[in-house]
């Protein structure tokens, strides 16, 4: 049976995602009727500068007072796409104390405060669903939380930004070195002009600890996610890579320990063989490898960012929770019953390649031999390079303990013959 009552959303937030979800709500009206079982009905938006034209959006319905819009009491829906920390987090909260459900593509938010608003959500017997907050417009999310329930994730690894994916790209495929490849990802929109969001790791991180939490169904903060940025990747490191039969990207890698008892969650750039799926990954798409017990590997591709994309995964929730209001039932919550420890970047095991710039004379391979051995790194292959009294050393090594490599690098440092080391990189993916 249809219901003519409309249910009633709050639109937090009118940017380019929010003014690309008002348009789909009004422009597939009918769709969404039909989807849900009851007319959806853009009831209010709050913004911060109401003078703005925001076509396609009654002026009557824009306001500044987020808070009078939640409390004033036939709202049944509150999409946030405000973003960081307050005043989103306190709308959330004052939802919850209304009756109202909410969607939120808030990364950096659930990635710090996940549990308490999970808890509040909970409380007050409301949806909260966010698959716009990691990967934009590809079903992920709910895969994990819901067609996966039932098996076990061991490992996921993943682009999850697709701005650092389109600067990798570029100096892949075209030489070009980073400042070059970010600044034609800025002109070209892909970058903010201030990118250290993404190039620092940020928003991989916060996308990463979200992941943890569903795949291991463990609370993760953005404080558990080790992360290091992808400024420092150059030319030479590509061409490294190529050597390798490998390319580079920033990958968000989350990992339950073989003993089961822990969880490893970290953001970095890393060399993944071409015949990876995720080497393919080209410009500023995202990709996500998820590895299940039962159902083997399966990988989510597609547009990780952007106005319309986003707002796709936005109204994909709306629908969902919109018909668990006509239930009077609510989705999957936070399921956090393992309680694993998120373990320190020390203890996970991985591969490495390491380029040292060392004085081209003789024992000095040696010296750097006795070096990894000593801190029980076990070397896989080695290439050098001289020319006149000075010297380039790769080494590859097999699977060891990030705190040993640490540990040797420390080490590396301090011997006369090494003058520098020049690069440090993760090989995952084999």
């Amino acid at each position: 049976m249809m219901r003519t009552r409309p249910l009633k959303v709050a639109l937090l937030g009118c940017g380019v995602v929010g003014s690309e979800v008002a348009r789909i709500m009004t422009t597939h009206a009918e769709d969404l009727t039909a989807r849900i079982g009851a007319p959806v009905e853009l009831a209010g938006v709050a913004v911060r500068r109401p003078s703005k034209v925001r076509e396609g959006i009654d002026p009557a319905l824009v306001t500044t007072d987020a808070t009078a819009l939640l409390k004033r009491g036939d709202i049944d829906v509150a999409i946030e796409v405000i973003g960081g920390i307050e005043p989103a987090r306190a709308l959330i909260h004052t939802a919850f104390e209304h009756g109202i459900s909410v969607v939120s593509a808030n990364k950096a938010l659930l990635a710090q405060d996940g549990a308490a608003l999970h808890a509040a959500a909970d409380a007050a017997g409301l949806d909260l669903y966010y698959e716009a907050a990691v990967a934009g417009a590809i079903p992920l999310v709910r895969p994990m939380r819901e067609s996966l329930a039932g098996d076990k994730i061991n490992r996921v690894m993943g682009i999850v930004n697709g701005t650092t994916n389109f600067i990798l790209d570029k100096m892949d495929s075209t030489g070009a070195g980073y400042q070059e490849a970010l600044d034609e990802a800025t002109a070209l929109g892909y970058a903010e002009a201030d990118p250290t969001a993404d190039v620092e790791g940020y928003d991989a991180a916060a996308k990463a600890a979200i992941l943890a939490g569903i795949a291991f169904h463990t609370r993760a903060r953005l404080d558990d996610v080790y992360r290091e940025g992808m400024t420092e990747v150059s030319a030479a490191d590509f061409a490294s890579a190529k050597r390798m039969g490998c390319t580079i990207k920033l990958l968000a890698i989350l990992e339950r320990a073989a003993d089961g008892q822990s969880v490893t969650a970290r953001v970095h750039p890393a060399m993944i063989p071409l015949s990876h799926p995720l080497a393919s990954v080209r410009e500023a798409y995202n990709a996500v490898f998820v590895e299940a017990e039962a159902a083997g590997r399966l990988m989510f591709y597609g547009p990780g960012a952007g106005g319309a994309p986003t707002a796709s995964a936005v109204l994909g929730d709306l629908v969902a929770v919109c018909r668990n209001k006509l239930a009077e039932a609510t989705g999957p919550g936070e399921s956090a019953y393992t309680q694993l420890p998120v373990s320190t970047m020390g203890d996970v095991v991985t591969r490495y390649h390491i380029s040292l710039d060392v004085a081209d004379k003789p024992g000095v391979l040696a010296q750097v031999a006795t070096t990894f051995a000593e801190h029980g790194v076990s070397i896989d292959t080695v290439r050098q390079q001289g020319k006149d009294g000075e010297a380039s050393l790769v080494v590859v090594t097999h699977r060891a303990h990030d705190a040993a490599l640490s540990g040797t690098v420390e080490a590396l440092r301090k011997l006369d013959t090494v003058r520098g080391v020049d690069s440090i990189m993760r090989v995952e993916g084999e």
